[in-house]
């Protein structure tokens, strides 16, 4: 079951350092682009995921196509696709080993979140780390 008590999501907030984030927009008025930037200044490196933006740079931070083209760690994958879109996200961070995957408002595939909590990962899901940190009183990382 996905993570929804207050202290699981704060332990989750306050762990995490990199974030890939997938479905990255270049327009400033998308809700992917204004939590990127949230994210950011809160002292999280945010990693863009969108194959239409690769190699290019957002937000200081260089464009992937897709979650296996990153290098190095990744903490958590937060994902801005419709639903149905989700599935090889889940998969490639499964495979990657990342610890938690989170799946943004009204992004909802229970049996996606159920195979990457079987993998071994926390799963958020329908909810918006933007609104989460200051509901949960987090103060950003200190970077």
């Amino acid at each position: 079951m996905p993570v929804q008590d207050p202290d699981q999501l704060r332990q989750l907030l306050e762990s995490t350092r990199t974030i890939a984030l997938v479905g990255a927009s270049d327009k400033p008025q998308r809700p992917s682009h204004d939590v990127m930037a949230f994210l950011q200044g809160q002292g999280y490196r945010v990693i863009p995921v969108n194959p239409r933006l690769a190699g290019q740079t957002l937000l200081g931070e260089t464009v992937y196509a897709t979650l296996t083209d990153i290098p190095g760690a990744i903490d958590l994958v937060d994902v801005f696709l419709a639903p149905a879109r989700t599935d090889p996200v889940i998969d490639r961070a499964i495979e990657r080993g990342v610890p938690a995957l989170w799946l943004q408002v009204g992004v909802i595939n229970e049996a996606g979140a159920e195979r990457a909590e079987r993998a071994g990962l926390t799963v958020v899901m329908d909810r918006c780390p933007k609104r989460e940190i200051p509901r949960l009183g987090i103060r950003g990382l200190g970077r």
